[in-house]
């Protein structure tokens, strides 16, 4: 669905994005990771059209982007702007309205969305009012109200506590079963594991590491594999090196054996993350 071609970008001295390229894939969850200062935000800004790069290309459903295509992107920011003095309510109407919504339907889709979130009470408390995990809340609401083609989240699980970061990555799940495609930054990579489908890493403004979540950590196996298995109702626990799996298992056999489970032990991406951001 987007496809990003050697973007470089700088900033005075700063070279933020160094020729990066990298393809997203239609109804798929692709994360954008890497340390502080990398460029992921400065991408996320390119591909919503507040910025443009130097050079290379950013394309949409196999067109260049333009600013009429951002009506078809919904984009909830790091850096939360929330009017304070405005109720919340009053708020919501009106950002919908800006993506191009009817009041009458805007009013009805938040309803729906306020009432899943459990925050109906709020709607006429003023912003100022709200804590931070609620004030995420209602961007990510009207981040997706619209029904937008492309979701970008730049780190949409901070400031949630641990039930309501769960209820995000659920909704998030659930936008890309109902078509969406999502592009999030984030540092948490448990929720990249769980949720996405591919990522690039970058550090440095280069890209240094891309593809799919399940190959990347198959990639990265550690050669070893976790062995249950019982003999004459006792159950043991080995390591078992790839290269001697096979070996392990004839022997096991040949003494009246019951393999219970046979896992590859694989890396997290946490551990890959560090791995490639320090080499």
């Amino acid at each position: 669905m987007l496809e990003v071609k050697n973007v470089s970008k700088s900033f005075a001295s700063h070279l933020a994005l160094d020729n990066v390229s990298l393809t997203v894939r239609r109804n798929s969850i692709f994360g954008l990771l890497g340390p502080n200062g990398a460029g992921k935000t400065t991408l996320i800004r390119i591909i919503n059209s507040i910025t443009a790069p130097d050079s290379g290309s950013v394309s949409l459903d196999g067109h260049t982007l333009t600013l009429d295509d951002t009506r078809r992107i919904g984009y909830l920011p790091e850096e939360r702007g929330l009017y304070r003095k405005m109720k919340v309510g009053e708020q919501a109407l009106y950002l919908a309205q800006l993506k191009g919504l009817s009041k009458a339907d805007a009013y009805s889709r938040l309803r729906v969305w306020f009432e899943k979130f459990d925050i109906m009470p709020w709607w006429n408390k003023k912003v100022e009012e709200l804590s931070k995990g609620m004030a995420q809340k209602i961007q990510f609401i009207t981040t997706v109200l619209h029904q937008p083609e492309l979701l970008i989240f730049d780190e949409p699980f901070s400031g949630f506590d641990p039930v309501n970061a769960e209820l995000l990555k659920e909704e998030i799940l659930h936008l890309r079963n109902n078509g969406a495609t999502i592009i999030f930054s984030t540092h948490n990579m448990d929720s990249v594991e769980r949720l996405c489908d591919d990522i690039a890493l970058i550090n440095k403004s280069r890209i240094v590491l891309s593809g799919n979540v399940a190959d990347i950590r198959r990639e990265h196996s550690t050669g070893k594999h976790d062995l249950t298995y019982s003999i004459n109702g006792e159950t043991y626990n080995d390591i078992v090196p790839s290269e001697n799996i096979n070996n392990t298992l004839q022997t096991l056999l040949n003494r009246n054996a019951t393999i219970l489970n046979l896992n590859q032990q694989l890396p997290s991406m946490n551990d890959i993350f560090i791995q490639t951001v320090k080499q």
